[in-house]
């Protein structure tokens, strides 16, 4: 089936569902060959992905993961986003899923390492301690436990391995990085989803309302950002009662001051790192970081059912900051699935 859909893709002709569908399935499977895999990938991109597509291809992918259920109270939340911005952000959505964690709104963040920046939210959380391979049941306990677990996607996503490489080497974006995000093993049905491309954010938004999801805010800076931006407009839509509402909002509707994109780019894996750490310690002077976080973290809390009115949802994410309930969940869950306490302990002597 692959070679026909390739085909069909270089004529610039959409996929129906069932090609998607059997595609994707043989890709899973390991049938489709490394050179069949990037070009479907590459016409793809170069046609352009339409919602039925891309809900086929979540389909096959979720099929194949590796699914927990936690039981939790109230509304699960992910803080996945696509990356692939051009700004290279730090890391403000891993960051911010702690925050959430902080406020009371159980989430299962998803994620991997770094495709396009230096550190991605695996590297983060394994510079902070956290053993990535833990099982999915210890996900799982952590999630109901502790209020927050990390689902480090090769362990999720055992048949990732087929495309992995190819990936790896095409070195562009692909439609991976828009369905991974989709793709939570825990099957949330509320998320915040930052793409990379604004004019993806609506079809997005229709993708999840078909496979069932209740509450979620697609995102993009109209910068290039794969989050809320608080250095220029927003472009959002947002799913609640099986209605997509679209809109672009700036900083000063958040309640945040707009600053300058030099002022939220990442930097090393290590400054990254220490960012991070301060910013959920409660103990960074850098505002402009600090809002970032806390108007994703904002978002999550509205989606999560934390307030129906994102300038109370930012207040609530930062008293998570204020109080230590943010950090406390960092700590509570490097405990509960990691094994490296002393990075944590490490970090606290050298930046209090």
């Amino acid at each position: 089936m692959i070679k026909e859909g390739i085909q069909k893709l270089i004529e610039s002709r959409d996929l129906t569902m069932d090609e998607a569908s059997k595609i994707m399935e043989e890709i899973m499977v390991g049938e489709a060959k490394s050179s069949q895999i990037a070009s479907f990938l590459t016409a793809l991109r170069i046609k352009g992905e339409t919602t039925d597509e891309i809900t086929a291809l979540v389909e096959v992918m979720r099929k194949h993961s590796v699914k927990i259920n936690p039981k939790v109270s109230g509304k699960l939340v992910d803080t996945c986003g696509t990356g692939g911005d051009k700004i290279k952000t730090f890391n403000i959505s891993t960051c911010a899923a702690f925050v959430i964690a902080g406020a009371g709104i159980p989430v299962a963040k998803h994620g991997n390492r770094s495709v396009t920046s230096t550190c991605g939210s695996a590297d983060l959380l394994e510079d902070f301690g956290m053993k990535l391979d833990s099982n999915p049941e210890v996900t799982e306990a952590a999630i109901e436990k502790v209020g927050i677990g990390f689902l480090f996607a090769p362990t999720f996503h055992p048949a990732m391995k087929h495309v992995a490489t190819v990936r790896r080497d095409l070195g562009i974006r692909t439609v991976f990085n828009i369905i991974g995000p989709l793709s939570s093993p825990a099957l949330v049905n509320n998320q915040v989803l930052g793409v990379f491309d604004s004019s993806k954010i609506e079809s997005l938004a229709i993708v999840l309302k078909n496979l069932g999801s209740e509450e979620v805010m697609v995102v993009s800076g109209l910068d290039g950002v794969d989050e809320i931006s608080t250095f220029g407009k927003t472009k959002i839509a947002h799913l609640k009662h099986g209605k997509i509402r679209v809109y672009e909002s700036v900083p000063s509707d958040f309640g945040v001051k707009e600053v300058d994109v030099s002022e939220i780019v990442g930097s090393t894996r290590e400054k990254n790192v220490e960012m991070a750490f301060k910013i959920l310690r409660g103990s960074s002077q850098d505002r402009a970081r600090v809002d970032a976080v806390l108007v994703n973290a904002a978002a999550g809390i509205v989606v999560g059912g934390g307030s129906d009115k994102f300038e109370d949802a930012l207040e609530i994410a930062r008293t998570s900051l204020t109080n230590g309930s943010s950090y406390q969940k960092l700590k509570e869950l490097i405990h509960f699935q990691g094994k490296y306490t002393s990075r944590l302990e490490e970090l606290e002597r050298k930046f209090g």
